[in-house]
């Protein structure tokens, strides 16, 4: 993206590109974002929507206005959008999708954990969210990436894949392919039957939650592309997979790779402060979440490798297949501790 081009973005949001600067921001696997700075100090985060991926942007703005307005408490900070010179939530200039949005200040965010605090504070703020949706209308919001966790879906898409995938991405990925049919079998376990239909992230990987560089405390969750209705267990399996996991998703070497209970019980403990909305049956699905989404993220990572990397952006050649490898690993390593998982949660979450 070439500066006179931000520049032409940044006046179609009212800011003056010409005393304005920015910085790329790189940690995103899908979209293109960038931190904003006018001359004022005013800071705000611009963003170029991957409709590769997110086919209809609109609708997944529409989603994120439904609930931002509700997401917003003494005890979570409110994220809101900068209007267009027209009057929109969004600009579409040269068939490319832009959005704009306040910059919480001195913020950060983790990719991973080595403490308990941290864990905490990400189960707390992840309970906020749901508790503050919880009685939204879930009929209003639409599936901007359809089937985006379900089994049956992801099954069928690796099992295209199987059949074009050139002979040589195959014969490389053999260990993982064979690991993806053993937990495809085991994880067809996993009952939602009774389960309430939330309005969830579908995200919430540790780098989506944002923490005061001050207090330390969770701020907020962000990158809310993919809000849309689904099970509780999605936001929590996900959240597991990279609170309790303190080695980075495409680590190689698996003997880092750990399924740390202290982190997990400190997560859990964060989560009972606004469990009250959980279910009995929502309770008993946490422990088989924990293993379903490492495993469901391991299985699109596998499919995008033998896709020729359509999906996640890779900065070498086998990056997909690192990551499938390491998720995998870390689901081996949750289910290894379903027991463990199950009766703390029944004693601190019933």
């Amino acid at each position: 993206m070439t500066s006179a081009s931000i520049k032409e973005i940044l006046n179609e949001f009212n800011l003056n590109g010409n005393s304005t600067q920015w910085t790329p921001l790189n940690s995103g696997l899908i979209n293109d974002t960038y931190l904003v700075q006018e001359g004022d100090g005013r800071q705000y985060i611009l963003q170029k929507i991957n409709t590769n991926v997110f086919e209809n942007a609109p609708i997944l703005m529409d989603n994120i206005q439904f609930a931002l307005p509700i997401l917003s408490a003494d005890d979570y900070d409110q994220i809101t959008f900068l209007s267009t010179r027209t009057g929109k939530n969004h600009l579409i200039q040269n068939n490319e999708f832009w959005r704009m949005m306040t910059y919480i200040p001195n913020s950060t965010t983790y990719n991973t954990t080595t403490n308990p605090a941290t864990a905490f504070e990400a189960g707390r703020i992840i309970g906020k969210f749901h508790q503050l949706l919880r009685d939204i209308d879930t009929a209003i919001f639409k599936d901007t990436l359809p089937q985006f966790h379900q089994l049956s879906h992801r099954k069928q898409e690796f099992q295209q894949a199987l059949q074009t995938a050139d002979t040589e991405k195959l014969t490389t990925a053999q260990a993982a392919i064979t690991k993806a049919q053993h937990f495809i079998t085991e994880l067809q376990h996993l009952n939602t039957d009774g389960l309430p239909i939330r309005v969830c992230h579908n995200d919430t990987k540790l780098n989506n939650i944002l923490f005061s560089k001050n207090s330390e405390k969770a701020l907020c969750l962000i990158d809310l592309d993919t809000i849309m209705k689904g099970f509780f267990f999605y936001d929590f399996g996900d959240a597991i997979r990279t609170v309790v996991n303190t080695a980075a998703e495409d680590e190689q070497n698996h003997d880092l790779i750990t399924f740390n209970t202290t982190l997990f019980t400190s997560f859990v403990d964060g989560l009972a402060t606004n469990s009250s909305f959980l279910s009995s049956a929502e309770k008993e699905s946490l422990p088989l979440g924990a293993v379903f989404m490492p495993f469901i993220h391991g299985l699109r990572a596998l499919t995008d490798y033998l896709n020729n990397n359509r999906y996640y952006k890779v900065t070498y050649k086998n990056q997909n297949l690192d990551r499938c490898l390491s998720l995998f690993n870390f689901a081996e390593k949750a289910l290894d501790h379903k027991e463990f998982m199950q009766t703390y949660i029944q004693g601190k979450l019933a």
